[in-house]
């Protein structure tokens, strides 16, 4: 963090919904931050506040909604 770059991996669901507020605040302090998340996530999503990189995993997009729905409703 002295170095002003971070680097982020994160955890899908309620862990990413708290480190994001997180990051935006470091990134209005000035940091360059880069998380990796997979192409399939339900709130791993872009922002202005930092770059996104995505990587391939072997379920689409439609499994993981339809997975957090079915998982809703029970």
């Amino acid at each position: 963090a002295d170095g002003g770059k971070l680097l982020v991996m994160p955890q899908d669901g309620s862990h990413w919904l708290s480190m994001r507020v997180v990051l935006e605040k470091l990134w209005e302090k000035g940091h360059e931050i880069v998380a990796v998340v997979p192409d399939a996530a339900l709130f791993l999503k872009s922002s202005q506040s930092f770059t996104v990189k995505t990587y391939s995993v072997p379920y689409t997009q439609e499994f993981v909604d339809k997975s957090y729905q079915e998982m809703g409703e029970k």
